[in-house]
């Protein structure tokens, strides 16, 4: 098998020969000034790099490792550098591990310490660029920012992978957070107009006097400050998908003239005289309990069986089991590759993400993990830097013995998985059970 790749700068050749030889199991490649070190780090791109400060032309000062430093992390942010340092560049050695070095040892050095240092940083290494792919392959996939292991939540994006490939109007009814524009994009992209337009408008955030012509374009001189023609979001949409979010806000008068539209397939812009036929499929969500505003007479019935040919609930997060701390851990791997920190979550943090309820769901939850990833002092992650209240005490009712037994199996599992970020190992070491076991309990359940 290839070899890793490991770059040592080091100007002295009876160091480079012990370094070699201590660190023998990787493929060495050497490097004798910034220079050489450059010219290797772009030919070999090697995961970690191990540096003397001292280098030549100037191995009395730290000046030229310094630079040298910036230079390697500037053409490769993901390389970890381990330091090499006498006892008197202590000064030097805090602002190379501020600049983002990733750890150092000090001279005369321990080989069997480097060594351990090494396969760390190496593991690191490749932990993070597993991320970085992991990441990219939820950014190319079809549901793309969904992240859940609940049961309910995998049979509605099975039932998405079935609505889409069709032209039925959809409706998503969920709360304020729960994702619901992202699951009307899932849509978009796994229908027959996945290449032409998404475009979403809503229908809360814009007054009802603008919304008209948002909706439907106007002509120039329809209306004072009408000052040229514009197209509508609808006829902007031609051939994708339109998304109306927050419909049951919709003001009446507006409702009869989207009715027309889905009726009809034509729309006229705000003073204009001819129709426009327009070919889109529709897919709205809302909040509100719209059967409720029919009832009531604020939404008009007909429209609301022209969108509701297929109707998909989406649960809150308090109702999806272990995903608070699914996306928790997500959202933090995130933000610490973008910010480049390694930051773990204290177990009083995670049973506080587990315990609160989450009213704004997923965008509160990111939000807070953002904000304590930022606040965060050190590398652990406090129920204080949350701002969430400590766990209380939960009360289950359940008193069916063999579904209470099956349900407390499946919350116990799912909760250790998350706490330990999906690792098996350490999830069967937590549950006290064999990693087999922990296999077959999770196909038992579904669990993937």
């Amino acid at each position: 098998m290839t070899r890793k790749k490991l770059l040592l700068v080091e100007d002295d050749p009876g160091l480079q020969r012990q370094l070699r030889w201590g660190l023998d199991d990787y493929e060495v490649l050497v490097a004798g000034n910034p220079e050489q070190a450059m010219a290797q780090l772009r030919r070999h791109q090697p995961a970690v790099v191990t540096m003397d400060l001292g280098l030549p032309p100037e191995p009395d000062s730290a000046k030229v490792g310094l630079a040298l430093l910036a230079d390697v992390l500037a053409a490769a942010p993901e390389t970890k550098v381990i330091i090499l340092s006498g006892n008197q560049d202590r000064a030097n050695v805090l602002k190379a591990i501020a600049m983002g070095a990733y750890d150092f040892q000090q001279k005369p050095m321990e080989l069997d310490v480097l060594q351990l240092m090494v396969e760390r940083a190496f593991f690191l290494h490749a932990v993070q660029v597993e991320h970085k792919r992991m990441l990219q392959i939820e950014q190319d996939s079809p549901l793309a920012g969904l992240v859940s292991r609940d049961a309910g939540m995998l049979k509605l994006c099975r039932d998405v992978e079935k609505v889409a490939p069709t032209s039925a109007s959809v409706m998503l009814l969920g709360e304020s957070g729960c994702g619901k524009e992202v699951l009307a994009r899932g849509i978009h992209r796994l229908s027959p107009r996945r290449r032409r337009a998404f475009i979403a408008i809503n229908c809360a955030a814009i007054p009802e006097q603008l919304l008209e012509s948002e909706l439907f374009g106007h002509e120039k001189g329809a209306f004072t400050g009408a000052g040229r023609q514009m197209q509508g979001k609808i006829e902007l949409a031609h051939g994708g998908t339109f998304f109306l979010d927050e419909i049951g806000d919709m003001a009446a008068a507006l409702q009869g003239k989207l009715l027309r539209f889905l009726q009809e397939r034509v729309i006229e812009r705000v003073g204009g005289r001819h129709e426009i036929p327009v070919d889109v499929r529709v897919v709205c969500a809302t909040h509100r309990n719209l059967p409720a505003q029919v009832a009531q007479g604020s939404f008009r019935e007909d429209l609301y069986y022209r969108l509701s040919e297929i109707v998909l609930p989406i649960p809150p997060l308090r109702e999806r089991c272990g995903d608070a701390l699914l996306l928790a851990h997500h959202v933090k791997n995130r933000c610490c590759a973008s910010a480049r920190r390694h930051l773990q979550f204290h177990p009083q943090a995670l049973a506080a993400i587990e315990a609160y309820q989450w009213p704004g769901n997923v965008r509160e939850l990111e939000n807070c993990v953002r904000r304590a990833v930022i606040m965060a002092d050190g590398p652990v992650i406090l129920l204080e830097d949350l701002g969430l209240p400590a766990a209380g005490t939960v009360v289950d009712d359940n008193v069916n013995l063999r579904q209470a037994r099956d349900a407390a199996e499946y919350r116990v599992m799912v909760k250790a998985l998350g706490r330990v970020d999906g690792n098996i190992l350490r999830a069967a070491e937590l549950l006290g059970v064999s990693r087999p076991t922990l296999y077959d309990l999770m196909s038992h359940h579904g669990i993937r």
